[in-house]
């Protein structure tokens, strides 16, 4: 008996700083949570945009001038993939912690080996794979279909990785906070697709009165799109540093706020 309690004490680590076995495993299980309805979580968004651009094509035609330089189908394309991305990587997160409460297999994750850091890891990684997902796919279709091509494949990176980052870790947040899913979809509904609608994913910010472009260089949706659409066209509204400066900031205040709001156990513990 003194043996085994010498062997086996509650509440000490026995994986290193980092308990990578099991931050992985936790984020298998979201991949695999989004693979598993691929025709719901990555086909659907897909067909959305090409729908979206297809019929703005057919409706605009010819009689729309270039915008940033470039033709409107291309500026357009590229907003639309990154519309995609953020709607998606928040549905993921948010969707993921409320159906662990309603359903209550939350406290699998609660009482595993994991600490709140390594949670919020693994959700907010598997979310931006997600998007990751979309985007790679329907940049792939778009360049098969339009004259787009991706011309700084680091900036088409870091603005998905970012944007994907903080979209997951805002889910996270909705996601503990809500608790039905009427809560989730008005917030869904009536915040982030709006907001991801009216961030220059159909236009350009030049043509907003004064006041609403300075409003707009404060608002991360739009830095989010504009630098992804600088990946492919090379013209943007905004500025590249600003934006990422104003992304990598937010990401690590939402980021460290979710990690509080699990690390509490808000609304997950008793």
């Amino acid at each position: 008996m003194v043996e085994s309690q010498k062997k086996y004490q509650i509440g000490i680590r026995r994986f290193g700083i980092v308990n990578w076995v099991g931050t992985y495993s936790l984020f298998k299980k979201e991949v695999l949570r989004f693979l598993t309805v691929s025709g719901q979580t990555l086909f659907g968004p897909i067909l959305t945009s090409i729908l979206f651009l297809t019929v703005i094509s057919l409706a605009i035609g010819d009689q729309r001038t270039d915008v940033l330089g470039v033709p409107y189908v291309k500026f357009l394309a590229s907003g639309l993939i990154m519309m995609q991305v953020i709607q998606q990587s928040f549905a993921h997160s948010s969707s993921s912690l409320m159906m662990g409460k309603m359903m209550g297999t939350i406290t699998d994750v609660v009482h595993s080996p994991l600490s709140s850091s390594e949670v919020v890891f693994a959700i907010t990684i598997a979310s931006a794979v997600r998007g990751l997902l979309i985007a790679s796919v329907s940049t792939i279709i778009f360049i098969l279909f339009i004259d787009l091509s991706v011309q700084n494949i680091f900036m088409w990176f870091i603005y998905l990785f970012l944007g994907g980052l903080i979209m997951g870790s805002l889910g996270i947040i909705v996601g503990l906070y809500a608790d039905k899913f009427d809560q989730m979809s008005t917030i869904t509904n009536f915040i982030i697709v709006p907001l991801s609608f009216l961030s220059g994913t159909f236009y350009s910010i030049d043509k907003l009165p004064e006041f609403l472009r300075v409003i707009s260089n404060f608002n991360p949706f739009f830095h989010m799109i504009d630098g992804f659409r600088y990946s492919f066209i090379g013209q943007l509204d905004g500025s590249v540093v600003f934006g990422i400066s104003i992304l990598i900031f937010l990401s690590l205040i939402v980021t460290y706020f979710a990690y509080f709001l699990v690390h509490k156990g808000y609304k997950i513990k008793s």
